[in-house]
């Protein structure tokens, strides 16, 4: 039966998300999710990779587009379907700056799954949905 120890490594796999992006660090954000993972952006105006490399390929474009930038994770609702599945919630707040010099900001509600792995849990699937409108003007990653 998972237990706290579970949750929190799930709300930990967000983290490590944020922090390998913040650090432009793209394999480190990878490693919060699963081999076949979906990253489904099209509701802030981006668009949904599927699978590692797309996912990667999309991580390193953005570390490679981006000046600067944050991401904080908060309000995480984690519900465990069984002992090796969960689905949940958070909220993201983001903003950076690319290297041509213009400003993002997105306010975001994310829709995960997570899974259990040889690895720990993991991130299966993230689908992010703006809270309010984003400004992603001249981000191209």
């Amino acid at each position: 039966m998972p237990n706290a120890d579970d949750r929190a490594e799930i709300i930990q796999a967000t983290h490590l998300y944020a922090r390998g992006l913040d650090r432009f660090d793209p394999k480190e954000a990878l490693s919060a999710y699963t081999d076949d993972a979906v990253w489904d952006a099209t509701g802030v105006g981006l668009e949904r990779y599927e699978g590692r490399e797309q996912v990667l390929a999309f991580f390193e474009r953005d570390a490679g587009s981006m000046a600067e930038q944050f991401h904080l994770m908060t309000n995480h609702v984690v519900e465990f379907d069984d002992d090796d599945h969960a689905h949940g919630t958070n909220y993201v707040l983001a903003e950076g700056r690319t290297t041509t010099g213009a400003s993002i900001k997105a306010a975001a509600f994310n829709e995960d799954t997570y899974r259990r792995t040889a690895a720990g849990w993991k991130i299966a699937s993230r689908v992010i949905t703006p809270l309010t409108t984003p400004q992603m003007e001249g981000f191209e990653a």
